[in-house]
This record gives C-alpha cells, sequence and structure tokens, in this order.
C-alpha cells in the first residue's frame, strides 16, 4: 500500500515499493522516482479514473515488475492510493560485451567529424570532413592520397615511425592543425570476405568538444542567387549535422543501456529517437548531395581507378550491416581488375549506396553478388540481389527525385538513386537498372574504361 498527494509525491509505502523508491534515486516522502510508477498516478489523478496496468523497473541488481492498481484517495485528498497485486525480481543479464563494442563503434561513427578510408597499410584512399577546422586536414589528405595518415596528423605519444600496428594507433590521442581541439582516432578494420585479415580500415577523428560555428566573410561579387544555391551544404548542413549526430549518439547509448539499468520500454524510446535522427542526418547529406549534382558548374575529378578494388572496398565498408541481416556479399575477387577513368570517391559512393539498398531489401541468409564487365570503351560493374524486384512501372521512375515507390517506412530520402544517375553521367557513364518482380533487381554501373591501361601506360590506380 502506497499513498500520493496532489503533486505527484510519494507520501508513504510498505516495502518493497519503498526500498524501490530509494534504489531509483528517490526519496520517502518525495516525489515518485519510478517512471512506470510516476505515470500511471499522474493519468489515474488528472482523469480521476482508477487504473490498474503491469510495470517494469530495475535496479543496479534486478530486474521488476509488478502488477499495480492506483486510484483517486476515497478520503476525497487530491493524492492516489496504489495498491501492488504481484512483485516479481530477477537477476538482470549479463552483458554482452560485444555488442556493447558494437554499440560504441556506432556510436563514434555518429559523431565522428572526419572520416576516412585507409588500404591495408593505412594509406590513405578517400577522406570526407565537413568541419570547419579540419578543412586543412581533409585537403592535405585528399590530395596525399596514398600516403600513411599517421603523416597528416600528430599523434601523442608515438615516437616510432611507420609501419604501427593499427591496434596502437586505435583510441590514440592526435592534435591537428589549425584546430584547437583535442582528437581521438579511432580505427575499424575491414574484413576480406571468408577470413580474419584485414582489407584496410575505417579512419575516424572523434572530439569531445563541440565545434564552434564560424562563417567565413564572404567576397561582395557573391550573389544571393549563389549563397541559396550552397545553403544547405555550405551552411544549413554543418550546422545541423553536429548536434543531431550527438542525439543520436546519446540515444544509442541509452538504448545499449550503457549508461545503467532502464526499462526496456524506455530503451525502445531511446531506439526511436536514434532512428529518427539517422534518418534526419540521411536526409541532410542527400539534401547536400541534391545541391552539389544539381549545381550548373558542377563536375567531376577522373582518375585511373581500379573498379574491382573500389568495389572490394565498398563490400568491406557494409560487411558488417550485411552480416546482420546474414546475407553474405560475393565481391570481386583479390586477382581480379578492371581498369577505368573516373573519380574515386563518387564511384564508392555509388556503390555503397547500391549495395546498401541490396541489403535493405534483400531477404535474410541471401546473397549479393557484384560482378566487374568491360563492354568495348566502357568498364561495367554489376549489383545484383535476391530481393523482391521491381515492376517494369518501378523500373520506369526508381531514378526519379525523391521516388520511394510507395514505401511508409523510413528507407530513405529517395534521393540516393537520382544523385547516384547524375554522378555516373557526369563521370561520362550511366546508371541502370534491370529487374523483373520476384527476380531480384541487377543494378549496372557503367563508366569510361581506362583505354591507357590497355596499352600499359597508365599511372598506379586508386
Amino acid at each position: 500500500m502506497a499513498l500520493t498527494d496532489g503533486g505527484d509525491c510519494l507520501l508513504s509505502a510498505d516495502e518493497p515499493l519503498a526500498s524501490l523508491q530509494r534504489q531509483c534515486g528517490g526519496e520517502l516522502p518525495g516525489m515518485i522516482a519510478i517512471p512506470a510508477l510516476l505515470e500511471t498516478v499522474r493519468k489515474a489523478r488528472r482523469y480521476q479514473l482508477k487504473l490498474a496496468r503491469s510495470i517494469s523497473a530495475q535496479t543496479t541488481l534486478e530486474a521488476i515488475s509488478a502488477w499495480i492498481e492506483v486510484e483517486p484517495r476515497l478520503d476525497g485528498s487530491p493524492g492516489c492510493e496504489v495498491r501492488l497485486a504481484s512483485w516479481q525480481s530477477a537477476p538482470l543479464p549479463v552483458e554482452d560485451d560485444t555488442a556493447n563494442s558494437r554499440h560504441t563503434d556506432f556510436v563514434d561513427r555518429q559523431v565522428a567529424e572526419l572520416t576516412a578510408v585507409l588500404d591495408a597499410g593505412q594509406k590513405v584512399l578517400a577522406v570526407s570532413s565537413d568541419a570547419h577546422d579540419l578543412a586543412t586536414l581533409a585537403e592535405a589528405m585528399a590530395n596525399g592520397l596514398g600516403r600513411p595518415w599517421t603523416e597528416f596528423v600528430t599523434v601523442a605519444g608515438l615516437e616510432q615511425r611507420q609501419p604501427v600496428h593499427w591496434r596502437l594507433l586505435d583510441g590514440a590521442r592526435v592534435s591537428v592543425e589549425d584546430s584547437e581541439r583535442e582528437w581521438r582516432a579511432v580505427l575499424h578494420p575491414r574484413q576480406i570476405m571468408g577470413s580474419n585479415l584485414a582489407d584496410g580500415f575505417e579512419l575516424l577523428l572523434v572530439s569531445d568538444t563541440p565545434v564552434t560555428p564560424t562563417m567565413a566573410p564572404e567576397p561582395e561579387e557573391v550573389t544571393a542567387a549563389a549563397r541559396r544555391s550552397h545553403l544547405i551544404g555550405q551552411e544549413i548542413a554543418p550546422a545541423l549535422r553536429q548536434p543531431i549526430a550527438r542525439i543520436i549518439a546519446n540515444a544509442e547509448t541509452i538504448r545499449a543501456k550503457l549508461a545503467g539499468p532502464l526499462s526496456d520500454d524506455y530503451a525502445r524510446y531511446a531506439s526511436d529517437i536514434a532512428s529518427a535522427g539517422q534518418l534526419l542526418l540521411g536526409l541532410l547529406d542527400d539534401l547536400s548531395d541534391l545541391e552539389v549534382v544539381e549545381a550548373e558548374d558542377f563536375s567531376t575529378a577522373p582518375d585511373h581507378i581500379d573498379l574491382a578494388a573500389v568495389a572490394r572496398q565498398a563490400a568491406g565498408i557494409l560487411a558488417v550491416r550485411a552480416r546482420e541481416k546474414a546475407i553474405a556479399i560475393d565481391a570481386p575477387s583479390h586477382g581480379e581488375t578492371l581498369p577505368a577513368v573516373a573519380e574515386f570517391r563518387r564511384v564508392l559512393q555509388i556503390l555503397i549506396n547500391l549495395i546498401g539498398n541490396a541489403i535493405r531489401y534483400a531477404p535474410a541468409n541471401s546473397h549479393v553478388w557484384i560482378r566487374i564487365e568491360r563492354q568495348d570503351d566502357l568498364a561495367c560493374i554489376i549489383v545484383a540481389d535476391q530481393g523482391p524486384g521491381l515492376s517494369q512501372e518501378q523500373v520506369a521512375v526508381v531514378f526519379d527525385k525523391f521516388e520511394r515507390l510507395g514505401r511508409s517506412d523510413e528507407g530513405g530520402s529517395g534521393l540516393g538513386l537520382y544523385i547516384s544517375r547524375r554522378l555516373a553521367r557526369a563521370m561520362g557513364g550511366n546508371l541502370s537498372v534491370e529487374s523483373a518482380p520476384g527476380h531480384g533487381a541487377r543494378f549496372v554501373l557503367v563508366v569510361p574504361a581506362d583505354l591507357e591501361a590497355d596499352e600499359g601506360t597508365a599511372p598506379p590506380t586508386a
């Protein structure tokens, strides 16, 4: 038996409710500290109704469930009477260290302000950053592709020269030129399919200090129309990306119960917050890319690349997501090559979109195939899945802007394929699809083949 007042304070309570109140951080008398009980009492008091339901709570050692009955006090006082019909407690399950590590990795990815793709020797293959105090670093790394990432930063306590094992660098504190913030390096190995060997790494730079947005003065000749054409990518996205990322990171920390015990209801609520934040971040990225590819002066920076190598890197980046759905990615083997002339970063972006879509829509325990072909003066890469496939009506509109094929889920903005085709065509190629209901989808990316490689004069591939 327990009594509350009109302000939802617990005035008195019998055991074991009194102990649970104290273990949840409350006092007796004091405001109800058990979230599920507080919500029920508020509803019963507000609507003057008798309510009965099951509630759950957690202490540092136990998971508690109880059946409670709450009704307005019969003596006319503004509070409620609370009665317990049953009470069950069980030890908390042992924490899954692997799952906690996976969630920590996820959080790092959300708050990272620089991301780089590295090869097996920790040499930079691609880099991306929106932080204004990392602009110099990102530019230097982009201009120094093929060099170890440690040449561009100062690693605390690192006295020996390369090569340094990646485990010694994972979590290392680094300082960056032009940035007053302290940074932490995070390295995620990308596994070779069916092997424990690393095919490369994903480098993240993470700071616990939020960025202070600065607006660079604009030249007088910059027109209002020009500012509007880059409004999202240069002003809105940088201002919103880090706050949203931190909301996602905090929500994921709560959902994984890394900050302490939490009822399943609140963990699911935190999961909803993280999912909504992910959707917002994806939409920001898509709108920023849309702004770029639709600009009148948009162009790509073609280089000599190996399409097979890019495909293997894209598959490695998405390997964890595929394993979570028990989907096998069949990428080109390490002996396969297909020289092409295209911008490495843009081809990787397209392939990540295509493979990510295949993983999203393919059923569990299925395959996603990535194949390469040479067709005269074109280099082709095909991404095929075993998903539900597309009707001819859907094939006709799948590359349209904001087209989501009637989906009501949160599976993207409907811009990924539109942007990918624009990028492919800007590189002198194209992106097409072949599909039929029940037979999966087959997306074909074509870019110019590297004719110099045929003559043996092409420079080293990216």
